[in-house]
């Protein structure tokens, strides 16, 4: 048995911006579209994201990225990051 500690369940919006590292704006973006589930709990109604859900939500963007370059929509990603 190991004394080392569990990462929590949930993380704030803030951490979840770290962890995909983008900014919290685009996170409160994604859970208002849909695109990434979160919850709010409390008597202020403040949001969390599951570890899960955020593994869930890269997974699908590589999903969805390869489809992309398999349907030609993509090349190499140069002018993406140029912009």
């Amino acid at each position: 048995m190991t004394d080392e500690p569990r990462p929590h369940r949930f993380l704030t919006i803030e951490q979840a911006a770290e962890e995909l590292n983008v900014k919290a704006s685009l996170i409160r973006g994604l859970i208002k579209t849909g695109e990434l589930r979160a919850l709010q709990v409390g008597f202020r109604g403040m949001w969390r994201i599951g570890r899960q859900d955020v593994e869930d939500y890269i997974a699908e963007a590589y999903r969805r990225t390869e489809a992309r370059i398999a349907a030609g929509e993509l090349e190499d990603g140069a002018e993406a990051e140029e912009a």
